[in-house]
């Protein structure tokens, strides 16, 4: 068990080493690289491999005699938790999004700290002995900070309800020019020449009819004719693919761009601009698909400077998913809205 603190720690200091020297710049941000289609889940190994890490220093702390406060080590893990989001992961997470990670986090050392009673004492003993305040040392921090928290809670209140004057109006493109071509994952795509391989015919050309085939129009998404549900898990081709694609757009896009594909998602009011409707005929209605393909790779921080500034938050998706479950989500967003993309002809 000793032994397993001791690694647990070593790895706790390591990784704790290595982020403070990303933060100021002595190690480089990408010294240990995030591979891309990976990025979730090494991200989730590497904040489990800090936790194991934690919990080893403060075991060998307290085998030696130097307990380390169970309140302060709460602390430490959710500023620890709130900085890695910060300065580890990149492209960089927008505040509101790492708001929402920290809550999550925050509830989540609570309920660690609370897991038994002896705990529970240990952490919120700091609290009590201000509050009791028996010594003149702690009496003077709980009347600096009975004046100190109300001035920074008014401060903060002011500053959100005084009036202000409104910035200008920024213009921005909203469906800026596409480059020649894109580079994900290591290959060059051609826009103008380049074609979703889900969706051509045997001839290797686009052909409407063969995408739907199966399926008949309505206003919001698509019918479908007997016996053809891409949900059906024996479906092939076509309608297997837009499976796919919608399992991977439930999985990671739905949350800003909705259910029903309406940008009115679980966080899309965390967003200025919030999301895209694909369901509005001036989306992709009016794009092509290797365009869709182009900003689903790249995402807000890979638009050219055309009009700027650019105000998107979609991260670049390449960092997250393969060129094939990509070409599927945006197989997907189609075929759910009813629309069929423009070609370059």
């Amino acid at each position: 068990m000793k032994a397993l603190m001791s690694v647990g720690a070593l790895i706790g200091v390591v990784g704790i080493l290595l982020l403070a020297g990303m933060t100021v710049g002595i190690v480089p941000s990408n010294a240990v690289r995030l591979l891309e289609g990976y990025m979730p889940v090494q991200v989730i190994l590497e904040l489990t491999l800090f936790v194991a890490g934690f919990t080893g220093i403060s075991y060998l702390m307290a085998s030696m005699g130097m307990a380390f406060p169970r309140f302060w080590q709460g602390i430490l893990m959710w500023a620890f938790i709130l900085v890695y989001l910060k300065f580890r992961v990149y492209p960089p997470i927008p505040f509101s999004v790492r708001a929402m990670y920290g809550t999550v986090s925050l509830v989540a050392i609570f309920m660690w700290v609370s897991a038994n009673e002896e705990d529970w004492k240990k952490f919120k003993q700091p609290i009590m002995n201000v509050l009791d305040a028996k010594t003149g040392g702690i009496r003077i921090l709980r009347y600096a900070y009975l004046i100190i928290l109300p001035l920074l809670i008014g401060g903060f209140s002011y500053n959100a309800m005084v009036p202000k004057s409104e910035e200008p109006i920024e213009l921005r493109t909203v469906h800026p020019a596409p480059p020649a071509s894109t580079k994900v994952h290591g290959k060059t795509y051609t826009l103008q020449t380049s074609q979703n391989p889900y969706r051509i015919n045997l001839e290797g050309k686009y052909d409407q009819d063969y995408s739907n085939a199966m399926t008949v129009e309505q206003g919001m998404g698509r019918l479908m004719k007997p016996n053809a549900n891409p949900w059906d898990k024996d479906a092939q081709g076509y309608l297997k693919y837009v499976r796919e694609g919608g399992e991977i757009f439930y999985q990671n896009c739905h949350f800003c761009h909705g259910d029903n594909l309406n940008g009115r998602g679980l966080h899309a009011f965390a967003f200025n601009p919030i999301p895209a409707n694909f369901t509005d005929p001036g989306t992709i209605a009016q794009l092509q698909e290797t365009f869709i393909f182009w900003r689903v790779s790249k995402g807000g921080i890979g638009l050219p400077n055309e009009a700027g500034p650019w105000a998107s938050v979609m991260p670049p998706w390449e960092q997250h998913l393969t060129v094939d479950e990509i070409w599927k989500v945006v197989l997907f967003e189609y075929w759910h809205t009813g629309y069929y993309p423009r070609t370059w002809d």
